[in-house]
């Protein structure tokens, strides 16, 4: 190999001859045993790789048999010594990522595949233009230096004509990725819709575990971000790997396989050094959301209890706990700030620059160098400089691809801190379906007989009646209310429940309605359409016409088909004393122009708590269920109204169970259930007079008891004197 350039060594220790007659010599070896070099090393390369998989696999397996003895001595697998989940590139974020893409990605047929192949083909597409964009660039410039002024307008021509296709493939590219985000999101969307929203999953999540304490936030941020990253994630690994195959193939026949093979091992080795530097920002982005639901949760609690806290005055206190959270939010993101500087000083020194010298190194190799491969490199000044600017424009390219598959990394991790909050929730939804819950309970709760009863499960059965044998109510914080509860309800036989506060009644209603687990002995209870739930405060729709408020849950359509018209609701309504609400003003303060039933209003805002509880009433007699549960809600209503609920409901033949302390409406039911807030409960028969007559007396009892202790005291001031 013969030297163009002129070198010299300080200290006149060699001549320049005697150099050249060396590296002619080493030269002539080289040449003479490239074959073998060459297979030498693509040989070690392969068992590098093969090695460098084993001893993943190793690593993976130590770390599951250490996961599995941690978990047999009682630690949390998986988690840190906060008791969170690690977010690393391991295992679990490999079956956690292929478990989601089974969502997103359904089937072979699916849209998103095909989605996927098309964006595959633009991005092949893309980087071959680009190389034919290099070879070009490097017949420009060197027309250009030779003074070709044909050759160089006819480049230009051509280099129009490929601009056409290069920048349609490259619209096309962002429009593949964002349609892939779209799509991804809405697979996962629908599918935790459909998981969320079945079987009171979303009320079971927030009142009786722990685990997620912001699904909201998961549901529509942290979905969205996984999405767009995943979809990100593809474009910016396929395009680089695929970028470096070719252009390292295109680079490899101007100046050599070796030579490149040089280059990429210095490469390898200042990104291990790299690696092993980048703080782990897969992490960071995971504690980041969730600190963010955290302080989106306070200020969703501080909306809804607004009221609450205006009476207490409390906004100070809310203050210093909502600045509390943000600041810890902000002291994190600033702490990830202050990492990603002094990380970005690392990669842009080693990427652009130190790479770019090497880079420059290996393009002067074909200008200074006569190498087989390259048989006319070298011999003249077009071929020198066409050479040269293809391969630095090749090498360009391979180091851009090279550096985006560097910085993807933190783009995986990223990618996993999303896909472990959703994977996660999806576990914990799963979990909940199969009837196992985690939440912090009482201390009452660890004691042994509380947790066997917590770990036992009940017998549920659908029957017309309602039936409790033996079974444990027990509080939402996991404390044991009532050891055992027996009661036997048959249709009409409406039921009174009394008791303090605290006593179980609450706990009871969401055995009825579904929302509870059993924990032990047997119920038979109707199914959940034959039970109709109205509390002290109805639920409204904050949107929604008037018709929708009080066919709720039922749609339009769903009304027609049991046969009810607009009609028969405005019946009801009058019997109510609601006509006023169909001729309500519109938001904008004008009359609604069309039917009183369609009118639009934010009604929970607009109603009052009594207005809201006969159109909670107007909405038990359009369903007109077996069995009503009417929990204090009347207590805003009149005599009168309330006394034309209860005689209309049972006109209709609901059986009622209701949850009051008003005397008037003992006449209404036949059965009665009594708590006594230590653990008892009484069931039996309601004599309504015989029970008003009782209470009368006991009442007049407890005036002459109070009246007692004054005439004692008399006595002995008059026995004083």
């Amino acid at each position: 190999m013969a030297v163009q350039s002129k070198m010299s060594l300080p200290g006149g220790l060699m001549s320049e001859g005697r150099l050249k007659k060396a590296v002619s010599d080493l030269t002539s070896l080289y040449l003479k045993h490239r074959t073998r070099i060459s297979r030498a090393i693509y040989i070690g390369l392969f068992v590098t790789l093969l090695n460098r998989i084993r001893n993943a696999v190793n690593e993976q397996k130590a770390a599951e048999q250490q996961r599995r003895a941690a978990g047999r001595n009682g630690e949390k697998e998986g988690r840190t010594t906060g008791g969170r989940k690690k977010v690393e590139l391991n295992r679990d974020f490999f079956r956690s990522l292929i478990r989601l893409l089974r969502i997103c990605i359904p089937g072979w047929k699916s849209k998103e595949l095909r989605l996927l192949i098309s964006h595959s083909i633009f991005l092949v597409l893309r980087t071959l233009i680009s190389l034919y964009v290099a070879e070009l660039d490097g017949r420009l410039v060197s027309a250009l230096v030779r003074g070709k002024g044909k050759d160089f307008i006819g480049g230009l021509i051509w280099w129009m004509i490929v601009a056409i296709p290069a920048t349609f493939t490259n619209s096309m590219l962002s429009y593949h990725q964002c349609k892939l985000a779209l799509q991804y999101r809405t697979r996962l969307t629908q599918h935790i819709h459909n998981k969320y929203l079945s079987n009171m999953t979303f009320y079971t999540l927030s009142a009786l575990d722990d685990r997620i304490k912001n699904a909201d936030q998961l549901i529509t941020v942290d979905v969205s971000k996984f999405s767009n990253s995943l979809a990100e994630l593809y474009g910016n690994l396929a395009k680089p790997i695929l970028d470096m195959v070719i252009y390292n193939y295109s680079l490899s026949r101007s100046v050599g396989g070796e030579g490149l093979f040089a280059m990429g091992l210095l490469v390898q080795l200042s990104a291990s050094v790299m690696r092993a530097l980048t703080p782990p920002f897969g992490k960071y982005v995971a504690d980041e959301a969730r600190l963010e639901g955290e302080f989106r949760f306070q200020h969703s609690r501080v909306i809804d209890y607004s009221e609450e806290i205006a009476l207490y005055h409390g906004h100070e206190a809310e203050k210093d706990a909502l600045d509390k959270n943000y600041f810890t939010l902000i002291k994190h993101v600033n702490r990830i700030l202050r990492r990603r500087f002094y990380h970005g000083i690392m990669e842009d020194f080693v990427i652009k620059y130190f790479w770019g010298a090497l880079g420059l190194m290996l393009c002067s190799i074909p200008v200074f160098f006569k190498l087989p491969v390259a048989k006319n490199a070298g011999t003249t000044a077009k071929n020198s400089t066409e050479a040269f600017v293809t391969n630095r424009r090749l090498l360009l390219s391979s180091s851009d691809a090279f550096g985006r598959l560097m910085f993807s990394y933190k783009e995986i991790s990223q990618l996993a801190g999303y896909t472990s909050r959703v994977s996660t929730l999806l576990s914990v939804i799963a979990d909940i379906q199969a009837g196992h819950f985690e939440k912090q309970l009482v201390s009452s709760a660890s004691t042994d007989a509380n947790a066997a009863v917590l770990a036992g499960r009940g017998i549920i059965s659908e029957g017309p009646d309602i039936m409790f044998s033996n079974v444990p109510i027990v509080s939402p914080n996991g404390d044991i209310l009532v050891p055992a509860l027996s009661f036997h309800i048959k249709p009409q036989d409406h039921l009174l429940i009394i008791g303090p506060n605290g006593c179980g009644k609450s706990s009871l209603f969401r055995i009825l309605g579904g929302l509870w687990p059993v924990y032990g002995g047997e119920v038979r209870k109707p199914s959940a359409e034959e039970i109709f739930y109205i509390p002290q405060r109805p639920y409204l729709m904050a949107s929604g016409s008037l018709r929708q408020q009080l066919i709720y849950p039922d749609t339009v359509a769903e009304m027609h088909e049991k046969g009810t018209t607009d009609k028969d609701l405005l019946s009801i309504m009058t019997s109510l004393d609601l006509n006023s609400l169909l001729s309500l003003p519109s938001k904008e303060g004008k009359e609604n122009a069309s039917s009183g039933l369609d009118s639009l209003q934010n009604w929970p805002d607009i109603l009052s708590t009594g207005t809201q509880q006969r159109l909670a009433a107007a909405r038990l007699f359009y369903h007109s269920p077996c069995y009503a549960i009417l929990d204090e809600c009347t207590s805003s209503l009149t005599p009168s109204i309330e006394t034309l609920i209860y005689t209309e409901a049972k006109k209709r033949n609901i059986t009622l169970l209701t949850v009051s302390h008003r005397r008037s409406l003992w006449q209404y039911h036949t059965r009665i259930l009594q708590f006594d807030g230590k653990g008892g409960a009484v069931f039996g028969v309601l004599d309504a007079g015989k029970r008003l007559g009782l209470e009368d007396e006991r009442e007049e009892l407890e005036a002459r008891l109070r009246g007692v202790e004054g005439v004692e005291r008399r006595i002995a001031e008059l026995s004083a004197v």
